[in-house]
């Protein structure tokens, strides 16, 4: 009888088992070499295409953080309704201070002075009536009284040297009031009257006043004009240089602001956004002198059509005695709107598009 073949040779289970992970491993390694060959390598991440891309990273001058990208549509203000918010795209790096910003044109147009411009109405056909309330952010107290007490279309201008400045914008935001920026230009009796250390001077370089100008704009976002008031100085000395004066406007409205001047009766420039007061309302700052100035106010406004009143510094009488007139307006015939609504457009920048500003 034959001898019997032997029996095929069995892999163990353990063996089994490796033998079929490294099938695997290798199955799935040489299909990923084929799809990458035909994706091709990886394209390199694309640098950002504009300012504003860079600007929503950063960090703000002065403790405050590079403003947010507002992506909202733009609308026409509505009276009472909070300010736009500070948008990275009406923003600039600021040259000669790293993590500060100046204001701008929008890519798409847009200036400041038409985005955080307060609400008006524009088909209210009443004579109109406009307050700045300067000397905000100088003291926290007496700014936030009047953020609370005063009616929204009341103007606010922001001192540049204030302290912990964001939750006074905020709050000013919030309630609907229009905000300016305090420019420290050089007074009457100057050095006497100081309006700071970055004050633009008649006799200082051109290039110094440019580097001080930056400083101040580089300040506080989100505002729609500037004006010369800061603390109960009106800048006069400066204004008086007509030149370099008409050249600070300029440069103001080539980034979209507009300019109010302090000095009562000034003429409005011919070629820029602009207006000057009619009346100081708080000089004196008593409580019947204020109501005084408010009654003239009003008086002018109803015999030229407008009016645009200054009130140099949030004390507790003048605020208490704005409030308590501007509720007797409507009774009046007036209607209280923010200093924006009576500014004087050049024919050069009058939009269609903007109803709610003087042409």
């Amino acid at each position: 009888m034959a001898a019997s073949d032997p029996a095929p040779a069995r892999l163990s289970w353990p063996a089994l088992a490796l033998a079929v992970f490294w099938a695997v491993v290798l199955g799935t390694v040489g299909l990923t070499v084929v799809v990458l060959a035909l994706l091709g390598a990886p394209s390199p991440p694309t640098p950002a295409k504009n300012a504003a891309t860079h600007l929503a990273a950063g960090e703000a001058r002065g403790g405050g953080t590079a403003p947010a990208m507002n992506t909202a549509p733009a609308r026409a203000p509505t009276p009472g309704v909070a300010i736009a918010a500070p948008d990275a795209a009406l923003s600039e790096p600021a040259p000669d201070y790293p993590g500060a910003f100046l204001p701008r044109i929008g890519p798409d147009g847009r200036p400041p002075r038409i985005l955080y411009a307060g609400g008006t109405d524009p088909n209210d056909r009443r004579p109109r009536i406009g307050l700045v309330l300067s000397g905000i952010g100088l003291s926290g107290e007496e700014s936030r009284a009047a953020i609370d007490d005063l009616p929204a279309a009341v103007t606010l201008a922001f001192s540049p040297y204030a302290a912990a400045a964001e939750p006074l914008l905020a709050a000013a935001r919030a309630r609907g009031h229009e905000i300016l920026l305090s420019l420290p230009l050089e007074p009457q009796n100057y050095p006497l009257n100081d309006a700071g250390p970055e004050t633009l001077l008649t006799g200082a370089p051109a290039a110094e006043n440019a580097r001080r100008l930056e400083w101040v704009l580089s300040r506080i976002t989100g505002y729609a004009g500037t004006t010369g008031a800061l603390g109960g100085l009106h800048g006069e000395r400066f204004a008086a240089q007509s030149v370099t004066f008409s050249l600070l406007q300029r440069d103001l409205a080539r980034r979209g602001l507009f300019y109010i001047d302090p000095r009562p009766g000034a003429p409005a420039p011919a070629d820029i956004p602009g207006r000057a007061i009619d009346l100081i309302i708080d000089s004196p700052p008593s409580e019947a002198a204020i109501s005084a100035a408010l009654d003239q106010l009003a008086d002018r406004a109803l015999a030229h059509g407008s009016a645009l009143g200054l009130a140099d510094l949030p004390r507790p009488v003048t605020v208490a005695r704005i409030a308590a007139w501007a509720g007797t307006l409507a009774a009046h015939g007036l209607a209280l709107v923010p200093a924006s609504a009576l500014i004087v457009m050049p024919p050069a920048t009058a939009k269609p598009e903007t109803p709610n500003h003087d042409e």
